[in-house]
């Protein structure tokens, strides 16, 4: 964060909590969790912080391509809620720097200690991964790197003398290498002088506070490295060196050059700007808004069992895609990824993925229902397939009628799920002419709760498991219309388990809400929906005055008639066995959430919790709110926590950070599974209630996840991680998994955890030969309790990136100019030729050139390449440009009459031509007898 502060005491936990009550109260607070408590301890609310500024750069960046893309203005609340979940992975990605132990005390990734070379390698080594992560489609992956990237971008302005020597531009050279560099003080030279912490205005040493010529010094933090004679510190009350320079906060205790605080975060958010600007000139329009899930339309997503009995399936699910995809062309409702896993035993996949919808149709179409008879099938594989390739807050809906052979992968699909926050629905066909016919082994023959992980996994990510039939389940597969909707929103959502039972169910629709509908799965023997003004309808009919019913076998889906009245409504049911009731709606305000825990070391602050939340531990609560109209005046007081059945368990005060944003502080969790519902009250003061349908379960033992490294083509990598158990002592066993194979051993693997105690370990991954870079590898580990139903997960996403990252420029020089002319002025009338020379001397090469204004011939000749790497020669092109200039004046890439080629991004055929490379220009002036360079 640009305000982080390192070390030190912090204060004891009764008077954080009356602090941060305080401090929530205060108007004016602009930044989100985790930096808020940074800011409370710095005593300066109104410092930037790396949330504020990423935030709102990359905000600013979106309204300006798509106002640039529309031609008509945007208005930031109809971005989507996928885009407000890809925003808060770039900035936790970003505060997670200051968090992570691989990461936090290592000052390359800060700029401090003066380890500004090694820092610009890593932050090129960053911007090289987003775009290979980008131009791969490995959008989550992209938004990992970029976080990073920004966070060391946004430290150097903060840690440097930069904005002391007067600056007030960017340092190019940062990201482009061919921009000017500056000098870095070295070892035995002197910054500073010895200063009150109070009063450090002038410590840095004259050269070091001007301008021209400019020497680059940051400050030491800490005692790794040890901070020599001479040199500069951090500073602050949290560094053990006195004195420094950092403008982190605009507090004096913090940071001693807090003065300057407003000119750094100006220059940090300039080139953070900057760095959008230029991902999205990289990219394109088009994949920057797909990296950031801007208004980002739901996806439709199948997995197929395709063996000799899911015909009537296959069908069912082909026709609604149709349906689907007919009734919705040209609208935002259009899906806007397809997705089809089709699976049976043994095989899975391939996996068919498209933006195409009449490709996805044709998919369908060639989907076989072909041999099977045995009863188990590779659907947790499946699932696992198109949980990797969905996009976040996606709906998986399974067709099946067969339990899973793969059983073993169940921690890892439901780890998935909770990551990727998706929903998975199972539409499970039984029908007694499987006896009959023979396609299946007889009923009697299988186990009665052979579908219990199926259950538990739709109970778990907020789905539905409907047991329907071949006659009802084309009908049945509208559900899959319902919940692929733009703009969909839960209202309630519940799960009774009894075996007999009377149920009531309320829920509240609000002004926003249109579309309502009700999904019930169960037996329901009798029903009776009553309206906020006492009109009733009962549910065995299926035409009333307040709703239109369709029962299926397994499945009753009624949706409220228009018109529908605002407030409470109430519905009471009698059913034989176990009900699911789910009430969704259209609506645009919704919420993200998530849970976070006070850390301490060199950098205090509320990091985000990975995984499931851990019991017992004093836990916050922090929601976005999404989708407010600009207009609307609302307010939310409170979150409450409903177990299963849509009972309360535990309210939890909010205290708002700003219009959208609000914390809350629960001193323990519920230990048994719950939802999240937020309540608030609109303008008018009329109810808002929103529920997150997606189970959480607390805790007692936690994997944190210590660094994530990139992978090599032909080489073995290791993922370090500490087990830590919260509880008592335990046995556990550890499994990992990965989607591509690369795991050397999978486990599962025993450990025993003292009482609060943690156990480290490391899982090796092999990249075979030939990967190529930009590929992604999801990775898995679920640690789950031998004598208890005690979980967690950790799910990290892998790169494979190049041997040898290739930093340094293509150079451009003359080899042969012809037919000169005295002076650039008459060269616009003449006829010339020159020769140029592009080398690149990185492993990978050139990619392609253009010339990028002005009329001519242009003729590339490639010449030698020399795999070793070590030729003057290597990966050397030989340029002869033909050139008869137009009449008149020419503008140039960089100004009048002034011709440049520009290296623009994309491959060649050639050998070792696949670098890509932005840009290259060389002013043509200098070949055609100018000698300016």
């Amino acid at each position: 964060m640009m305000s982080h502060v390192h070390g030190g005491t912090l204060l004891p936990i009764s008077a954080q909590c009356v602090l941060l009550c305080l401090v929530l109260a205060l108007p004016g607070c602009r930044t989100f969790l985790p930096n808020v408590w940074t800011q409370l301890l710095s005593l300066s609310w109104e410092s930037y912080t790396h949330q504020y500024i990423t935030e709102q750069a990359v905000l600013n960046i979106t309204m300006e391509t798509l106002n640039n893309t529309n031609h008509h203005r945007q208005e930031h609340t109809g971005l989507g809620r996928g885009f407000w979940l890809a925003v808060g992975e770039v900035v936790h990605s970003n505060a997670a720097m200051d968090f992570l132990s691989s990461t936090r005390s290592d000052p390359v990734y800060h700029f401090d200690s003066e380890s500004v070379k090694e820092a610009i390698a890593m932050l090129r080594q960053f911007w090289a991964q987003t775009l290979l992560s980008a131009n791969a489609k490995d959008y989550q992956g992209a938004r990992h790197s970029l976080g990073q990237l920004l966070h060391s971008l946004q430290d150097f302005y903060s840690h440097s003398n930069w904005v002391e020597t007067g600056q007030n531009t960017v340092y190019l050279h940062l990201l482009h290498p061919g921009q000017p560099a500056f000098p870095v003080a070295s070892e035995g030279t002197a910054t500073c002088i010895e200063c009150q912490p109070t009063n450090c205005q002038d410590n840095l040493l004259p050269r070091l506070r001007q301008r021209d010529p400019l020497l680059l010094t940051t400050g030491y933090f800490g005692t790794y490295p040890p901070k020599p004679r001479g040199k500069c510190s951090h500073g602050g009350l949290l560094d053990v060196n006195q004195g420094g320079i950092n403008k982190d906060s605009i507090s004096p205790l913090y940071s001693p050059h807090h003065y300057l605080h407003e000119e750094a975060a100006h220059l940090a958010t300039a080139a953070t700007l900057n760095v959008l600007r230029d991902l999205r000139e990289n990219v394109g329009y088009t994949s920057f808004l797909k990296m950031f899930s801007v208004k980002q339309p739901p996806a439709l997503v199948f997995v197929m069992d395709t063996t000799g009995s899911m015909f009537e399936e296959i069908t069912a699910a082909r026709l609604r895609a149709l349906a689907i995809i007919q009734s919705r062309a040209n609208t935002p409702e259009q899906p806007g990824t397809f997705l089809l896993v089709p699976f049976h035993d043994p095989n899975v996949g391939p996996v068919y993925k498209t933006e195409d919808p009449e490709e996805f149709i044709r998919y369908m179409e060639n989907l076989m229902a072909l041999g099977g008879g045995d009863e188990p099938e590779m659907c947790l594989t499946a699932i696992q397939l198109a949980l990797i390739n969905s996009p976040p807050l996606s709906e998986i809906f399974v067709f099946t009628d067969a339990s899973p052979k793969d059983a073993h992968l169940f921690n890892t699909v439901m780890a998935l799920t909770r990551e990727k926050q998706c929903k998975v629905t199972f539409l499970l066909t039984e029908d007694p002419i499987y006896e009959r016919k023979g396609r299946r082994r007889k009923r009697e023959d299988l186990s009665p709760d052979r579908f219990s992980l199926y259950s538990s996994l739709s109970s778990v990510s907020g789905g539905l498991t409907i047991f329907t039939s071949n006659l009802d389940i084309h009908r049945v597969s509208a559900i899959v219309e319902d919940n692929t909707a733009a703009d969909k929103v839960t209202l309630l959502h519940t799960e009774s388990e009894s075996v007999s039972s009377e149920l009531s169910h309320s829920f509240r629709v609000d002004r926003s809400v249109k579309n309502v509908t009700l999904h019930l799965t169960g037996d329901i023997k009798d029903g009776l929906l009553s309206s906020p003004t006492g009109r009733t309808q009962s549910l065995l009919i299926q035409q009333g005055p307040l709703a239109a019913l369709e029962q299926f076998r397994g499945l009753y889906r009624i949706r409220l008639l228009s018109s529908i009245e605002p407030g409470q409504w109430h519905l009471n049911t009698t059913a034989d066995g176990p009900v699911t009731f789910n009430a969704i709606a259209y609506s645009r305000m919704d919420f993200l959430y998530y849970f976070a825990v006070e850390t301490n070391g060199t950098h205090p602050g509320l990091a985000r919790v990975e995984g499931s939340p851990i019991s017992g531990v004093p836990t916050f609560l922090v929601i976005a709110v999404t989708g407010l109209p600009p207009n609307e005046e609302a307010s939310f007081s409170h979150v409450t926590l409903l177990d299963t059945n849509g009972e309360s368990l535990q309210k939890v005060l909010l205290n708002p950070l700003s219009r959208e944003e609000l914390i809350g502080h629960l001193a323990s969790l519920p230990r048994v599974p719950f939802c999240i519902q937020l309540s608030g009250k609109d303008g008018a003061g009329n109810l808002l209630e929103r529920v997150s349908t997606e189970m959480i379960q607390p805790s007692h033992v936690q994997i944190q996840i210590l660094s994530v490294p990139r992978l090599i083509s032909g080489q073995s990598t290791t993922v370090g991680f500490d087990v830590q158990n919260h509880g008592p002592a335990r046995d556990f066993t550890l499994t990992t998994d990965d989607d591509r194979g690369y795991l050397t051993h999978r486990g599962p693997h025993s450990l025993f955890v003292g009482e609060r105690g943690s156990v480290r370990g490391e899982v090796k991954l092999h990249t075979p030969e030939g990967v190529e870079g930009g590929d992604s590898v999801t990775l898995t580990l679920t640690v789950r309790s031998r004598d208890s139903l005690i979980s967690n997960y950790a799910v990290i996403h892998l790169t494979v990136v190049p041997l040898d990252p290739d930093t340094s420029p293509p150079s451009c020089s003359t080899m042969r100019v012809e037919q000169t002319c005295p002076g650039l002025a008459q060269c616009t009338g003449a006829s010339w030729t020159v020769s140029l020379a592009l080398t690149d001397r990185g492993r990978t090469g050139l990619a392609s050139l253009q010339l990028s204004q002005g009329q001519g011939t242009l003729t590339l000749l490639h010449g030698p390449t020399d795999p070793a790497g070590d030729s003057l020669e290597e990966n050397q092109a030989t340029l002869g440009q033909h050139h008869r200039a137009r009449k008149g004046p020419v503008e140039g890439e960089y100004g009048r009459d002034k011709i440049g080629p520009r290296m623009v991004q994309g491959r060649a055929s050639s050998a070792g031509w696949s670098r890509q490379c932005k840009e290259l220009s060389s002013d043509l002036q200098s070949a055609v007898g100018d000698g300016e360079e």
